[in-house]
């Protein structure tokens, strides 16, 4: 028996995709399933537009697309042509400060993740840092005490996460780490800022020791009560500039 016009779902008008999309969605599918590889060098133009059966217009389009997203890179000359290039977490990382200067994501959203994240980054850091490692990052925590900028101890900040997240021997973790640390670097400046670090310091040599004893849950509340502090000082930070403003 047919559903009655008001209980049947509304289905959406289909759209018909443009040509340069559809080129693009091919050559992305042709990098999942690996016929197409990092330094790759696609067919010349003419010949691209020949397969793909499309005016050289669209498949001119489509590159540009592909080149804004990062995924090839377009060169000139008589070895030019378009090859597909190594991901950049850079891209990444971009693409989501512009997602919290837009006001899609609040601070504690921000905080909430920036936790979760960092917990796991600890635990496996503790089941897998190399001597290496842990001698890294002792040697951050220390040049970190000789910085007095605030910019040279926010580049002793970035090093340590990412150290800390090249721990784990998943990279993945160092991209996310990446993002929300430099999110939140334009917030972390403010009237207690040197406090702030004094108390940094400490907590880094502490979470040393606890990375070297393999002890995953104090490292992991180490971890949390400093992030926590950096969000007291952010939330402070954004209120007196809502004020002031």
């Amino acid at each position: 028996m047919p559903l009655a016009p008001a209980a049947r779902p509304n289905f959406a008008p289909i759209k018909t995709q443009r040509t340069f999309e559809v080129i693009c969605e091919q050559i992305r599918a042709r990098l999942a399933n690996g016929s197409l590889k990092t330094g790759d060098k696609l067919p010349a133009e003419r010949e691209l537009a020949l397969e793909f059966q499309v005016s050289r217009s669209a498949l001119r389009e489509a590159l540009r697309s592909l080149e804004m997203a990062g995924i090839i890179r377009n060169t000139k000359g008589v070895k030019g042509g378009s090859f597909i290039q190594a991901a950049e977490p850079d891209r990444i990382i971009q693409a989501m400060q512009d997602y919290v200067h837009l006001g899609n994501v609040s601070l504690e959203e921000l905080t909430e993740a920036r936790l979760a994240t960092l917990d796991i980054i600890v635990r496996l850091a503790c089941e897998r840092a190399t001597e290496a490692d842990l001698a890294e990052l002792e040697a951050i925590a220390e040049r970190t005490k000789q910085e007095s900028s605030v910019e040279a101890r926010y580049e002793c900040a970035a090093q340590w996460y990412e150290v800390l997240a090249r721990a784990t021997k998943n990279r993945i973790y160092g991209i996310f780490v990446n993002s929300l640390s430099s999110i939140l670097h334009e917030f972390v400046q403010g009237p207690d800022y040197q406090t702030l670090q004094e108390t940094l310091i400490d907590s880094r040599m502490r979470l040393i020791r606890h990375l070297r004893k393999r002890d995953a849950e104090a490292a992991a509340l180490e971890m949390r009560k400093h992030l926590e502090r950096i969000h007291r000082h952010v939330r402070k930070n954004m209120k007196a500039r809502a004020a002031a403003g």
